[in-house]
């Protein structure tokens, strides 16, 4: 097992507390519309962060630990992707003004940080304590992976989530946003805006990813402190991301796909596990390294053929993909 002492735990979650607080200052203190060049140079820079803290990583630990970071980041960077695709339909749905679009997503990613931490802490118990969570685990994946594939073309339907419907019928809710306020005063009476209400909409799918991707990144290394710098620096580039390619998320039409194959590959792996350790160590296991480059040329893969389909035809959008399908009757 990978020895990670106390300060070196102090010192990552240090650089990531630093890395936040600049994107909390930059999103909550100072709204602005992002532009293309400062999209890109905050992209690069978070993608530099995260291939040095890898480098560093293998030199320091080793080998085969660096290839579990890059795996498990290269994971998590293209759930993310799809994460992405939601946070497009929230925005769109609740017609978040462009200078507050920051500020959500700030909120949003220290929000999935949160909930990935306690997952990881979670997950890492479980299996430490049941092997058998492996299996779990698992066939969790391979079920998320039919659920995406089948509905791979549809939308999730922010405005029907429970926890949305929920805030409007419990809170009152004003039509306008009151220049990014949560809440204000009208008739001195306390209401909420619908910022509020997209910043529970946004936990509330954070809450999912969290759920599909612990499993997912776990099915690539079993070490807690590389699970969760794989998440983190995956995330904290989410932001700066958005708003350079949200442009092009469109045109990812076989994304959905993709992840799709991807959780179902990563759901066998942790399968084969499960049956290595607790039923024959002659079942066979699949590596880290060929993990590595069947997703790097599954996203190569489905990346290009994304790319393709929509030159040939404009028309075609690609969609985020929903774990069930939606009915009319869901619309009422």
């Amino acid at each position: 097992m990978l020895d990670i002492g106390l300060w070196t735990w102090a010192i990552t979650i240090g650089l990531i507390l630093v890395l936040l607080a600049v994107d909390l200052a930059l999103g909550w203190i100072r709204p602005h519309r992002v532009g293309f060049a400062e999209a890109t140079a905050w992209s690069v820079f978070y993608v530099l962060v995260a291939i040095g803290f890898g480098v560093w990583f293998a030199a320091e630990h080793g080998g085969q630990y660096g290839t579990e970071y890059f795996a498990g980041y290269i994971v998590e960077k293209s759930l993310s992707v799809d994460n992405l695709f939601v946070f497009v339909i929230i925005m769109t749905t609740f017609a978040v003004p462009v200078e507050h679009q920051h500020k959500v997503l700030t909120f949003g990613i220290v929000l999935a940080l949160v909930m990935r931490a306690i997952f990881i802490a979670l997950g890492a118990t479980l299996l430490a304590l049941f092997s058998f969570m492996f299996l779990l685990f698992g066939l969790l994946l391979i079920f998320t992976a039919v659920q995406l594939f089948r509905h791979r073309d549809e939308d999730p339907d922010v405005e029907n989530n429970f926890l949305v419907k929920s805030v409007r019928r419990v809170l009152p809710i004003t039509d306008e946003y009151v220049g990014g306020k949560l809440a204000t005063r009208i008739d001195d009476r306390r209401v909420f805006t619908p910022l509020f209400v997209v910043l529970i909409a946004i936990g509330g799918i954070d809450l999912l990813f969290a759920l599909d991707s612990i499993p997912a990144v776990f099915g690539v290394t079993e070490e807690p402190y590389i699970v969760f710098v794989a998440n983190a620096f995956a995330l904290l580039g989410l932001r700066a991301l958005f708003f350079l390619v949200k442009g092009l998320l469109d045109r990812l039409v076989y994304l959905s796909a993709g992840l799709a194959i991807i959780l179902a590959f990563i759901g066998v792996k942790l399968i084969l596990h499960w049956a290595h350790v607790d039923i024959d160590e002659s079942v066979p296991e699949i590596p880290t390294p060929v993990s590595l480059g069947v997703i790097i040329v599954v996203l190569v893969i489905v990346t290009v053929a994304s790319l393709i389909k929509t030159k040939h035809d404009p028309s075609t959008k690609a969609h985020a993909g929903s774990l069930r399908a939606h009915h009319p009757t869901d619309q009422s």
